[in-house]
């Protein structure tokens, strides 16, 4: 539904339940606790279809048949190998310094392979051309970020393998270690949980730079930088954090108080949609307990007094995990290192966010949102 008005409207803050336009690809709806990829339950695919099957799905409007999947995976191998100028540049973006910024390293070796390629803007390519572009971005963006992340620990970058799902790619270009098949699945339905999840910030950044007519990679690096952000993707290494700091289960109760306390967040749990269990959760919790382990049996025994310490300090506000709380456990469990858990969830993200960017771009209105003023009453003469 559009709605015409002649002058500005008051929102609330943070858009927050603004409408600002339809799409086909998928929805939150947070009081049931359920969230959607086109016409399928996003958990339903996560168990029992693959990354590549959600990305057919995304771009195309529907599930690959297994001649379609076979011609997709064909497509996407020679598109995983970085480009030689990408190459050129890693050593120097990983060793920029002293803290290892996976994501920051992203943008920068994307602008680079936009450059090289010479990626037009949506506004002047057609609908191949974009589909071809946001393909080789969505392709490369694991190369990428398991080169720079081996190039930093002193190791050798890895070649992409045509053998293997893009979840056990990932797995193998990180680790080094051909995965065994029930993690490269752990971290598989991981991936297609986070692939999409409404219009996040990441995604409206994506889909505002779209709006401008840019390039990809533009609108995907916009999102990249929305996305680092520890409100929005940064989280699952400081969820983990938190249960290093809390150390015993006798220190949880402790723990969560002195949090609640001092005004502090607690990472990995409450959601801006979800007003129930965040179902991305309930899945990783139950791949943690079939991986098990004592990390397993600690994170479920904190998560369980952590909701209800929260319930008892702030009644009414129904804060559960979220998928950043359980996501670390199941990525630490895999062998990914913490560095390493963020940019994992990149991998996925930058699916959905391509899929917004192609969405956005059959549409010819720019978003321009307007601003209140509220400094100095002007004009001030300006002084001499």
């Amino acid at each position: 539904m559009t709605i015409t008005v002649d002058g500005p409207i008051d929102v609330p803050p943070g858009l927050r339940n603004v409408i600002v336009t339809e799409t086909e690809l998928g929805d939150v709806r947070g009081g049931e606790g359920f969230y959607h990829y086109r016409q399928y339950s996003a958990i339903d695919l996560a168990r029992s279809k693959t990354v590549e099957d959600v990305w057919f799905l995304l771009f195309e409007g529907r599930l690959p048949t297994a001649s379609e999947r076979d011609h997709f995976l064909a497509e996407l191998a020679p598109l995983r190998v970085l480009p030689a100028e990408v190459q050129a540049v890693l050593p120097a973006i990983a060793s920029a310094g002293p803290v290892f910024n996976p994501l920051a390293g992203l943008r920068s070796a994307l602008s680079v392979l936009a450059a090289a390629r010479q990626l037009p803007p949506l506004w002047d390519a057609d609908g191949a051309r974009r589909k071809a572009d946001a393909m080789l971005v969505c392709a490369v963006t694991p190369t990428i970020l398991a080169a720079l992340y081996r190039l930093r620990e002193g190791l050798e970058p890895l070649e992409p393998r045509a053998d293997l799902t893009a979840a056990a790619n990932w797995l193998y270009l990180v680790t080094g270690r051909e995965p065994e098949a029930e993690q490269a699945r752990a971290i598989e339905h991981y991936l297609i949980s986070t692939i999409d999840h409404g219009f996040n910030a990441s995604t409206f950044t994506a889909r505002v730079i779209a709006s401008t007519g840019a390039d990809v990679v533009s609108a995907v690096a916009g999102a990249i930088g929305a996305f680092s952000g520890p409100l929005h993707g940064g989280a699952p290494d400081r969820a983990l954090a938190s249960l290093d700091e809390i150390g015993t289960p006798d220190r949880i109760d402790g723990w969560v108080r002195a949090k609640v306390s001092a005004g502090d967040r607690i990472m990995g749990f409450g959601h801006a949609v979800y007003r129930t269990e965040d179902p991305r959760s309930i899945m990783l919790r139950d791949i943690a307990v079939e991986l098990g382990g004592d990390l397993v049996d600690f994170a479920t025994t904190v998560e369980r007094r952590i909701v209800e310490v929260l319930a008892e300090l702030k009644p009414g506000r129904n804060l559960y995990a979220n998928v950043e709380f359980y996501a670390g456990v199941v990525m630490s469990l895999c062998g990914l290192p913490r560095a390493m858990f963020t940019p994992t969830f990149a991998v996925s993200r930058v699916i959905g966010w391509s899929a917004n960017i192609l969405e956005q771009s059959e549409d010819p209105k720019i978003i321009r949102p307007a601003a209140r003023y509220v400094g100095p009453v002007p004009p001030v003469p300006v002084p001499s």
